[in-house]
This record gives C-alpha cells, structure tokens and sequence, in this order.
C-alpha cells in the first residue's frame, strides 16, 4: 500500500484540532487537512510561532484555520483550550490529532508537578482528549489520533509512579514511558467508546523514524554544548523528510480502512521509513489490565471523569 496524501478524502465540513500544528508533524498535518477542505485548529503552545503556522495553513485552506493557545504542560491551559475549542466549533469535532510531544529533557516538572514527558505527551492530551469528547460525540464517525512512537517498544510504566518519584529518572526512560502511555491510552478509549456505543474511533499512529525538530529540540533542553548542532546533522543523515513521515497519522485519521484500536506506521524496514501500514506493538502496550490502570490513574491525576467506563 502507498498511501499518501492524494489518497486523503475530501475533509470539506470537517473540523479537526492537531496539537503542536506550529512545526513538524504537527504543521505538515494541518497543511495536508487544509488542503483536503478541513477547517484547522492549530492548537500551539507558542504563540507567536503559532500564528506563522496559522497563516502558512491559510494560504493552502479553503476553510479558515483558526489558532487555538494551548500548554500541555498545564491542566488549566488544556481546560481554557478545550472550553475555546467546544464555543468555536459549537460542540462539534470530527479529528482530534494528539501529535504534540517532548522528548528527553532532564528531569522537570510541569505546572501541576508531573514528570514533564508524561505530563505533557500522555496526561495532558488524555486530559484534552476527554474534555473535547462531548464535541466528539457531536460528529457521526469523530476520530481520535494519538501519536506514539517506536520508543514505546523500550519502554516500562510503573502506574504508580509515573512522575520517578521512587524510580531514578532518564531522560530517554521517560520518553519511552510516554509513549507506551499514549499507545495504552489510545486502544483503551477505543474499546471504552466502542462499550458505550459511540460512532468514535480511536487509534494510534508513528511516523518511524523522521527529520523533525524533536531530536534538536531534546539536545537544547540538556544544554550539552554542540549537541544540537551535532543532532540535527546526524537527524538529516538517517530519516526520512517529515511530510512522509505524517502519513501514518494522517492515514488512521482520514482514511475509511483506518480501524479504531489499530496502530499505524510505515512500511520499510524495521518501521522506519516508508508508507503507512498497521504497525508492531509490544506485548506492553497490548496488555489491557495495563490500560485499564493507566486510565484509572490517569483520572485521579488530571481530577477529569471521562464518563467511559
């Protein structure tokens, strides 16, 4: 299968809000939901950066895009976020790309004192996911697209610290906890929307390995001298241009064969380049018990009741 943008169907009358729409993945979605006759909400965390991406998506958009301030890091900025985005689209949402993320940082804390990586990448997109789903439920076929990543076969989640307040931190070791943590999530609200009886489907996606400014963006936060430098030459060597590497996302978020539950990335070797295919999971990240927990914590963290039992 070659699936690529061209094969995006017409997204005219659709709403669609994509999480760190001002770079990378983020934008090259935005772009192509644009583009398809989408109305884009670029939901982004700086503002002025937002508003670049804001009119780089209107020039390719039929339907005005709009920017929606959003800080993942920070459950009141996810509340006010969500509560603009239920009051512009008057309860109505149709995709939900969860693509914002950070990527090993030292240890730090987000406004609500949780591990910067699983509170940004897991707690608060879940939290954003859950507070968006009264407009979701508005929409007949409404999606919701969680990004992992091939970390998350790396990685381990302890539910009952998932901040390292007992464990030691790595940076790299949170990371991969976070992603697992969206895989989790995301086949978790499948099988609860699918039990409650909601047009809702809910899947997760990869984009292998892509020439973001992710890798960059984690040298900076470890202020190592050179670092970055060093990272993004080395980033441009061995992956693949990011507007390929959108696709999975864009594939389980558009396409009419994307199944709820399924995890999509590309199809070359070891997952790390190519066209989207469903995609490996470890036996982690199909462990249901896991999922559950996950969920269970994940409300009592962010004090939010999804109402999906």
């Amino acid at each position: 299968m070659r699936w690529t943008t061209a094969d995006i169907p017409d997204q005219t009358g659709r709403t669609v809000l994509v999480t760190g729409a001002n770079s990378g993945l983020g934008w090259y979605s935005a772009k192509a939901f644009a583009r398809s006759g989408a109305r884009v909400l670029l939901a982004c965390r700086d503002a002025e950066r937002g508003r670049a991406a804001l009119n780089s998506v209107a020039a390719d958009a039929t339907a005005e895009p709009a920017l929606v301030e959003l800080d993942l890091a920070d459950l009141a900025s996810v509340r006010k976020a969500a509560d603009e985005v239920r009051e512009r689209t008057g309860d109505g949402l149709d995709v939900l790309l969860n693509n914002a993320g950070v990527m090993g940082p030292p240890k730090r804390t987000t406004r609500d004192g949780f591990e910067l990586q699983i509170g940004t990448n897991h707690l608060g997109h879940a939290a954003l996911t859950w507070l968006l789903l009264p407009a979701l439920r508005e929409r007949s076929g409404a999606r919701v697209v969680t990004v992992s990543s091939l970390a998350h076969h790396g990685g381990s989640l302890d539910v009952d610290d998932l901040n390292f307040q007992r464990r030691r931190y790595d940076p790299m070791r949170g990371y991969f906890q976070a992603k697992l943590a969206n895989l989790l999530f995301a086949a978790e609200l499948d099988r609860r929307a699918e039990r409650a009886g909601l047009d809702l489907l809910s899947a997760a996606a990869h984009p292998g390995m892509s020439n973001t400014e992710l890798p960059t963006n984690s040298a900076r936060l470890r202020s190592i001298p050179g670092a970055e430098r060093v990272v993004g030459f080395v980033n441009g060597l061995i992956t693949q241009p990011a507007h390929r590497g959108v696709l999975p996302q864009l594939y389980a978020a558009t396409s009419p064969d994307a199944r709820g539950g399924a995890y999509y990335g590309p199809d070359g070797f070891a997952e790390i380049t190519g066209f989207p295919k469903e995609a490996r999971t470890s036996a982690k990240a199909r462990d249901e018990q896991l999922a559950r927990r996950l969920w269970e914590r994940t409300a009592e963290l962010t004090g939010i009741d999804p109402g999906l039992a």
